[in-house]
């Protein structure tokens, strides 16, 4: 099954939802990426959802839902645990002017994101096939994003040698994780949560947003 107009309409009105309008380009690009997301996904195992009708909401407008909150922040941004490429690929379409870099550690999902950032022509878009705890770049990040990556706990942990006081972490997650923040390393805090309304989704969704103390 490909991309079909149904889908492509399921885009632009759920971004409408979202207060989004997309230009044609970011429309194309989006489409492009939702079509090589449902070819590879069947030999790569990229994504849980199999059903490529479920792919707008699940995946496309579930990133999307973050692009208020990214957009008030930094022009260098990491994704971690990009896995298929949620959230990074579509803020990467979303804001050309920003440098967006995706963390995998698994080599068929970083092969798939070079492929994405090839054919979508993503000049903004660095791949990284690496252990987020042995990445060193040369500077800490404006933003880390994760979706569906790990506890709470393990994000900071794991994250904390890449950004700074200046920081914002951006944790995507489904219900409410109460327990998680309570593990939270006592040099990071909850900066704000926000319910994101994603169209199409049913279950809970929310954005945590961390910063470091020091």
């Amino acid at each position: 099954m490909s991309v079909t107009q149904r889908h492509a309409e399921e885009l632009l009105q759920g971004a409408r939802e979202l207060g989004i309008e997309l230009s044609a380009l970011q429309q194309e690009q989006l489409l492009a990426y939702l079509g090589l997301l449902i070819k590879w996904n069947k030999a790569y195992n990229l994504t849980a959802v199999r059903d490529p009708d479920e792919m707008v909401s699940r995946h496309l407008l579930d990133s999307l839902s973050v692009v208020p909150f990214v957009a008030e922040r930094g022009d260098n941004w990491l994704d971690v645990g990009s896995g298929g490429g949620m959230p990074g690929v579509p803020l990467a379409i979303m804001f050309p002017e920003r440098r967006f870099t995706l963390l995998d550690s698994n080599g068929k999902k970083t092969r798939f994101l070079v492929q994405v950032k090839l054919e979508l022509k993503l000049a903004n878009l660095e791949v990284v096939h690496n252990r987020v705890e042995a990445y060193r770049p040369e500077q800490p990040f404006d933003g880390i994003s994760s979706r569906a990556f790990s506890s709470l706990e393990d994000f900071s942990n794991w994250t904390r040698h890449l950004g700074n006081a200046d920081t914002h972490w951006l944790a995507m997650k489904g219900v409410h994780p109460d327990d998680e923040l309570q593990a939270l390393p006592t040099d990071f805090r909850l900066s704000a949560t926000h319910v994101l309304r994603v169209p199409g989704c049913q279950g809970q969704r929310h954005l945590l947003i961390l910063r470091r103390s020091v």
